[in-house]
């Protein structure tokens, strides 16, 4: 069954929390419940740790808790200090009944530093990354031992951000490690979104429907800029609009033809004071859904 969510980022930044800090979480909620009719909605740093009130909190706007975004250290610390690490966020996925966890190596990673270029991202040497996902398929194993499946999230600023990135990670893990297929991410990644997803649609087992701005992403490539300025220009956006660079038709056909049946998650951070959320949120969703009929997925 095909759910349709979004990210509290798209009011108030999880990087930068001085982006929509002045948006009450009240707001949030009714705006992606109520308002725009999302199903549910992914984790935030607004939102109370306590699994039980976390549900309870989203439920009054008729939300469901999707997953959250967990930052793993696997180059700098062992698979058991992993799984030691991630027990109270474990807690709360399964007491939420959430079926994926949104996995990134952040141990390097540069994405949250303001004055660090995107472009010097770190990178891996074969053996590195060879390293490196036997310990992903390693936690993968013990999640789903749990009842949850991994799924990574390639990002900008990470050792996972390129298509030859993405092919080496899906084949150098085994059978627990999913893919988080994130269109916007591949795009500005330099990847193209539709040969990349068709090349790991059986792999894939949550979507972020993302969009670019192309003429933004590629100043941050020649500029110099970092991630953060990136989002803060406009980099990103929601499906359907004018500005973006990704059709996302061929994608949802492709997810057809997969049988997918997760979530589909509008994670498309801007700044709010620039691009109002309940504006774009409820474009991103009308086009998903329309474009989703027409693909026969929903």
């Amino acid at each position: 069954m095909i759910r349709f969510g979004t990210n509290p980022i798209a009011w108030a930044n999880d990087d930068d929390r001085s982006i929509g800090a002045d948006i009450p979480t009240e707001r949030i909620l009714d705006e992606a419940g109520r308002q725009i009719g999302f199903d549910g909605i992914e984790n935030g740093h607004r939102w109370p740790d306590d699994p039980e009130a976390l549900r309870a909190l989203l439920a009054k706007y008729g939300l469901a808790f999707i997953s959250g975004w967990y930052s793993t250290h696997l180059l700098t610390r062992s698979v058991e200090a992993e799984i030691t690490a991630c027990q109270q966020h474990l807690a709360k996925l399964r007491h939420n009944g959430c079926t994926v966890m949104i996995v990134c190596e952040t141990s390097n990673a540069i994405h949250g530093d303001p004055n660090h270029p995107v472009n010097d991202r770190p990178r891996l040497s074969p053996e590195e990354m060879t390293a490196f996902c036997q310990k992903l398929e390693a936690f993968a194993a013990y999640l789903s031992s749990q009842g949850v499946t991994l799924v990574y999230h390639h990002h900008m600023g990470t050792i996972i951000e390129s298509p030859d990135e993405i092919d080496a990670l899906m084949a150098q893990t085994g059978p627990h490690v999913h893919l988080l297929f994130d269109a916007g991410h591949c795009a500005f990644g330099g990847g193209d979104p539709v040969a990349v997803l068709a090349r790991h649609k059986a792999r894939v087992r949550h979507v972020h429907a993302k969009n670019i701005r192309p003429a933004i992403t590629a100043r941050t490539r020649a500029e110099g800029w970092s991630f953060l300025q990136a989002v803060l220009a406009g980099a990103f956006t929601v499906p359907g609009d004018q500005e973006g660079g990704i059709d996302f038709a061929p994608l949802l056909r492709l997810l057809k033809e997969a049988n997918y049946d997760g979530w589909i998650v509008i994670e498309a951070e801007q700044d709010p004071k620039v691009r109002n959320p309940l504006l774009y949120q409820t474009l991103g969703l009308a086009t998903l859904k329309r474009e989703a009929r027409a693909a026969g997925l929903i």
